[in-house]
């Protein structure tokens, strides 16, 4: 320490008065916090046109920025249910499809170069177009915002992306259980009939058409459904001449509520509801039943329970749950709200998989503890503080306050509702929070779902009660043939003496008796953009549910691994990843449809084979066979002369969700004491995607089990 500062320690420590000193050892309690100030939000002007469109205009001269955004009556609880997914896709090609006068290419570009932009979206109660650019650039971008507004074009191409987007989506929905659980929670809820708990299937995307949208456009979008607001660097008089010239003229057009009254609500039966995941090693909670909605007068009150029972790191479930017993990372929860209509009653939360009916135990004793163990003042006051100190970060803007004002407008509310919202909760007791716990909150009227794995429970979910599994099987796409969405369940005579007959051509019965598993070696190459990529792979297959693969590409070696118990993928640098669950079982499905499973399983009372129609392959009246090889289905195309099979297809699971796979077989040969077609032409959609050629073939090789071990297992195993 340099003499000088050893002075001033010295000094400080020597000289200071006793009073100083104490004052460093008071408490924190006794340290004065002065008032929160008065809240008093700048409000933004309203101006309502002769058509019925109302106008927000609010100023912000802190930046030299402009930013409008229009709220549109009609949303996705709008949409038929043949065609759920309409508004999302609406939302999309709304902007991408570009104007009568410019594609969305174009508007891109002129944008760009501008720092501006032009979005459009849908949601649930409404659709939107928003703007935003330099105030030096409003008069461009706000013609660009105007034409989007009245002139969608909706280009096919664009619709067509938008759709595969769609299709992405839902093929990747049951990947995150996070995912899983707040989807299925929401139908548990509301009833899976009600339009807020509906999603999009492939079916329903594909039939959205662009008259579709077209359609919608027309209905929706009038000058009275809207609701515009601008805020940034501007006059308002000058902002309000220009909104006037652009739109007073426009002519109203058919006028709708911001949400149907009438909707379905069906919260499902209180019990328990599971999703097995095998692929998790923590499982997703959710306590669910309908809640209520903003307007009723317990809102208030609500909102401070809320807060004192699962809202925060200072809630009466977070101290219990994850402070003192250490079951979960995250857990929280209370009564929901909506404006437009009812939210969720929920309590949410992840716990490892050997502690999940532990902790829906202890949460269950949370909630039957309301009643004995009511909030006492001080539980409330800490609430409150957290609510109010929080509130002002809500709107510290005054785009914030704008876009809540449109809110409140949208929906029917006061226009004062927000300008209440501090001293209702200031007004609000440990005595009105202790009725809200009684009347809203009950454990016995709650439908919980566990996603998770089972196998790692610490005691079975039934334990708790009945429990009714939940399927979250994607249904296939449109178009899949007989044999993807029908799978035969029993044999006709003609199939099983065509699956004899191929049986007999690839080797005989007795020799397929007795494979166990098979080793193989063939070269692949792959089909890409980019041109054709050649790879060489080795697989070995343990009948009906093991596979271990090596695949040597530019990068590396891929090794992927799928077993009933374990999916992953590892390479290199890359490590190991786990298999998303989807892939597994499309993988693990994939292995009952090859020809040496069938054949070695042929006569198995889950395999079946139906005979139909002929079509030709070539210049060969093939003979179509169905087969449901232990639930796997795959169509089979032929030979009725000799039993080879000439073509065979199948639904798989590509990048966007289920696709029609296909394969041609060729150059049939012997190998490894079987007579199996060497090449196999693979494609997807109708197009070629990859070519396998087959180089060698040993059947019930010797198999070490640690080949299906993840890389992690069998390092822990040496030590």
């Amino acid at each position: 320490m340099n003499r000088g500062l050893l002075g001033f320690v010295l000094t400080v420590g020597l000289l200071a008065p006793a009073s100083y000193l104490h004052a460093q050892a008071t408490s924190w309690k006794q340290v004065p916090i002065p008032p929160l100030p008065a809240f008093h939000p700048r409000q933004p002007k309203r101006i309502q046109l002769s058509n019925g469109m109302v106008i927000f205009l609010q100023e912000d001269h802190e930046l030299p920025l402009i930013d409008g955004s229009a709220r549109i009556r009609g949303g996705s609880v709008n949409e038929a249910a043949n065609k759920t997914g309409l508004v999302d896709i609406y939302g999309e090609v709304w902007r991408t499809g570009g104007t009568k006068s410019q594609t969305g290419d174009q508007l891109d570009d002129f944008l760009e170069v501008r720092a501006a932009k032009v979005e459009t979206g849908g949601g649930p109660d409404s659709t939107n177009i928003s703007f935003s650019c330099l105030k030096g650039d409003l008069d461009d971008v706000f013609k660009v915002f105007v034409d989007v507004l009245r002139n969608p074009e909706f280009r096919e191409d664009k619709i067509d992306i938008a759709k595969k987007g769609e299709e992405d989506s839902i093929s990747r929905r049951n990947d995150e259980v996070g995912q899983i659980a707040h989807r299925e929670a929401v139908k548990l809820a509301y009833g899976a009939d009600n339009p807020y708990a509906r999603v999009p299937e492939y079916a329903t995307v594909d039939a959205v058409t662009r008259q579709d949208l077209i359609d919608w456009h027309g209905k929706y979008v009038h000058p009275n459904n809207i609701i515009l607001g601008i805020s940034g660097d501007f006059d308002s008089a000058a902002m309000e001449a220009r909104l006037r010239a652009a739109f007073e003229s426009w002519p109203k057009g058919q006028s709708f509520p911001p949400f149907p009254k009438d909707l379905p609500y069906h919260p499902a039966a209180p019990g328990y509801y599971l999703i097995p995941k095998e692929d998790v090693n923590q499982s997703n909670i959710r306590m669910v039943t309908l809640g209520t909605t903003r307007d009723n007068p317990d809102y208030y009150a609500i909102s401070v329970f809320n807060e004192a029972f699962g809202g925060g790191f200072s809630s009466r479930l977070f101290n219990d749950i994850r402070t003192k017993l250490g079951l979960a990372y995250g857990v929280g929860g209370g009564v929901g709200t909506n404006f437009g209509h009812p939210g969720i009653l929920q309590i949410a939360m992840g716990t490892k998989s050997q502690s999940t009916i532990d902790a829906i135990q202890h949460v269950d004793s949370d909630i039957e503890n309301l009643g004995k163990e009511p909030f006492t003042d001080e539980d409330i006051a800490r609430a409150k503080d957290d609510i109010l100190n929080a509130f002002v970060f809500r709107l510290d803007s005054p785009d914030k306050i704008l876009a809540e004002r449109m809110t409140y407008e949208y929906y029917g509310y006061p226009p004062d509702w927000l300008d209440k919202y501090e001293a209702e909760i200031k007004k609000i007791t440990a005595a009105d929070v202790n009725r809200i716990a009684t009347k809203y909150m009950h454990r016995d009227k709650l439908a919980v779902l566990v996603v998770g794995n089972t196998k790692e429970f610490d005691k079975p979910l039934s334990s708790l009660g009945p429990v009714k599994q939940i399927d979250i099987t994607i249904p296939g796409p449109p178009g899949a043939t007989e044999s993807e969405t029908a799978k035969p369940t029993a044999s006709n005579p003609e199939g099983k003496q065509l699956a004899s007959k191929v049986v007999a051509a690839m080797g005989g019965e007795e020799k397929f008796a007795s494979i166990k598993s098979v080793k193989t070696e063939f070269s692949l190459t792959q089909k890409t953009p980019q041109g054709d990529v050649p790879m060489q792979m080795q697989t070995t297959i343990v009948y009906p549910d093991h596979l271990h693969a090596e695949l040597q590409t530019p990068q590396g070696t891929l090794t992927i691994v799928a077993t009933p118990d374990a999916a992953f993928m590892s390479m290199g640098a890359m490590g190991t990843q786990p298999m998303p669950s989807a892939q597994k079982q499309e993988t693990l499905e994939q292995l009952k449809r090859d020809p040496i499973f069938i054949a070695s399983h042929w006569k198995d009372p889950d395999v079946f084979f139906n005979a139909g129609a002929s079509e030709k392959v070539g210049d060969i009246d093939a003979r179509i066979v169905d087969v449901n090889a232990a639930g796997a289905a795959i169509r089979w195309f032929v030979n009725p002369s000799d039993g080879h099979i000439l073509k065979e297809t199948y639904l798989t699971l590509g990048r966007s969700g289920p696709v029609q796979g296909e394969t041609d077989m060729g150059d049939w040969k012997s190998l490894g004491g079987l007579t199996l077609p060497a090449q196999r032409r693979n494609k997807q959609n109708g197009e070629e995607t990859s070519v396998v050629e087959y180089k060698s073939l040993e059947i019930n090789p010797a198999v070490d089990a640690k080949m299906f071990e993840k890389p992690a297992e069998k390092a822990a195993e040496k030590q």
